[in-house]
């Protein structure tokens, strides 16, 4: 894992600024005023009848329909969120070609899923500030974590989160995706640039970060992709000592997105 990996994960998601709240408040006074004047203007005309409705009636069915004249169900596929109404697990990315499964954590003091799910702590672990982060999931009302952890090749180590938030609860997976992909840019915590779009995502990324180079140590190579869909959050990691194309971790990424 890189030096210093999720240190900015800790971040709570960004706030509205409070010019955004001065502007607004402006706006609802000035709407106020306005009202006011059209009000007293108005008082003084002679009342207008309005037209007749062009539908001076609604009839709805007074019975239900009758049996197998119902309409069908929406599919999966047209309401995305029967299927993260089940078994998460079922939604993550089958293991890739060649890669097989670990009895070590793919995250420096982290934990493996059990069965395929973590909870709200042990996800917490495979961050910097573990306790901020698990305070964090408590705030957000997360709902459940389920993921996956294969090795690949010699040194090769693929992990994937899938993060749910309750529904309700605010912003949850927008806000936690968006805080994550916040600081990827930055050199020093991130990949170093804005990543790369997820065909299919009108708000998920990739990136592959600069390798690392220390001495006495194999390289070492990272790639991430992040996303969100619904109340869902992805998180995909890719660890090796050897290069990892763009096509990698997109391919990955993609076919995560389409399970959602």
């Amino acid at each position: 894992m890189r030096d210093g990996e999720s240190a900015a994960d800790a971040r709570p998601p960004r706030r509205h600024g409070r010019t955004a709240l001065l502007i607004a408040t402006a706006a609802v006074l000035g709407l106020v005023a306005g009202i006011a004047v059209g009000y007293g203007v108005q008082a003084e005309r002679p009342p207008t009848p309005l037209p007749a409705l062009a539908q001076p009636g609604l009839a709805y069915p007074g019975k239900a329909l009758p049996e197998g004249k119902e309409p069908d169900p929406l599919s999966d596929k047209e309401d995305r969120s029967r299927r993260t109404a089940g078994d998460l697990r079922k939604l993550l990315i089958p293991r890739p070609k060649g890669a097989r499964e670990v009895d070590v954590p793919t995250f420096d003091g982290g934990s493996l899923p059990v069965d395929g799910w973590m909870t709200a702590a042990d996800y917490a672990t495979e961050y910097v500030d573990e306790g901020s982060m698990f305070e964090y999931f408590a705030e957000e009302d997360i709902r459940r974590v389920a993921g996956a952890d294969w090795e690949r090749g010699q040194y090769g180590q693929i992990a994937v989160r899938l993060v749910q938030f309750r529904s309700g609860a605010g912003m949850g997976a927008v806000d936690f995706a968006e805080s994550q992909l916040d600081y990827m840019p930055e050199s020093d915590e991130g990949a170093g640039y804005a990543g790369d779009p997820i065909k299919g995502s009108g708000n998920g990324r990739y990136f592959v970060y600069p390798v690392q180079n220390k001495p006495g140590y194999l390289p070492l190579y990272e790639a991430r992709a992040l996303g969100y869909r619904g109340d869902v959050m992805f998180d995909i990691h890719i660890f090796d000592t050897r290069p990892i194309s763009k096509r990698d971790i997109r391919t990955l990424a993609e076919r995560q997105l389409e399970r959602l």
